[in-house]
């Protein structure tokens, strides 16, 4: 199994966040520059149109942002619900195994103690990696063990009870991997969220080049409001690591009731 890995990925959320600032400063400052050269060179020029487009860019910007962190959020809340759903439905067919015959249930349980550990993401890609292909080899041969269980039991009311739990684990799982390392915010996105943020700041620099006169506190505000917007919402779409991680909790907690001694 392999999953998609977008290009800043590799790069640590910090470090984004202190490019992003450097890169709008720069870029504040050069417009500015631009903007005061050309009024030199055209005395007679004024403002004209910039100042109702630099409001048009940041009515359009502002409106990017919402969409983008609604995006990101969302996902993120998926996963720690998911995260929670998967938790439930292994420990309810954990435990629904401690009514099964031998030698199906200790070696149900067996491998369900050896798949729950697999769920807590890791901040390695190849980790995670690793820990799906082995989970989807685990899931494989809980459904065999269930298999056989079912033809040799059957019309039994347990048993169909911990076959529904086992389905509902598998589908929970199926899921959860697809919230957890597929269902990101498409990386254009990104892309266009810090394009867009960066023209307009460089237009809010123009114009005020234009205007011959600037504050650079409110440009230094700007950027790192700009910044900081944009660095939530590559930390919320990153399911591995970064500075708002989804709590694994749950599956913490599932483990040490899987190891607790059988009565």
């Amino acid at each position: 199994m392999d999953a998609p890995n977008q290009l800043m990925d590799s790069v640590p959320v910090p470090v984004i966040f202190i490019l992003l600032i450097v890169i709008g400063l720069l870029i504040y400052e050069g417009g500015f520059r631009l903007g005061r050269w050309y009024q030199h060179r055209t005395p007679d020029e004024k403002e004209g149109s910039t100042g109702l487009m630099v409001g048009s860019l940041l009515g359009l910007l502002a409106l990017l942002l919402a969409f983008t962190v609604g995006m990101a959020a969302d996902r993120f809340d998926a996963r720690r619900k998911l995260n929670v759903e998967e938790a439930n439905a292994i420990g309810t067919a954990f435990l629904r195994a401690g009514f099964l015959p031998e030698p199906f249930h200790t070696e149900i349980r067996s491998l369900m103690r050896e798949y729950a550990p697999l769920q807590i993401l890791s901040p390695n890609r190849e980790v995670t990696l690793a820990n799906l292909d082995r989970s989807s080899e685990l899931l494989d041969q809980i459904w065999a063990q269930t298999e056989e269980l079912a033809r040799q039991n059957m019309d039994t009311e347990m048993i169909t009870l911990f076959v529904e739990a086992v389905n509902v684990m598998i589908d929970t799982h199926e899921s959860r991997v697809v919230a957890s390392i597929y269902a990101r915010v498409p990386e254009t996105i990104i892309y266009v969220l810090i394009i867009g943020s960066t023209l307009t700041v460089g237009m809010i620099g123009y114009n005020a080049g234009l205007l011959r006169r600037r504050s650079l506190t409110g440009a230094v505000v700007l950027v790192v409001v700009l910044t900081t917007v944009i660095t939530l919402v590559i930390d919320l779409d990153r399911p591995r690591d970064g500075l708002l991680i989804v709590s694994q909790q749950p599956f913490l907690n599932l483990q040490a009731i899987m190891d607790a001694p059988e009565s």
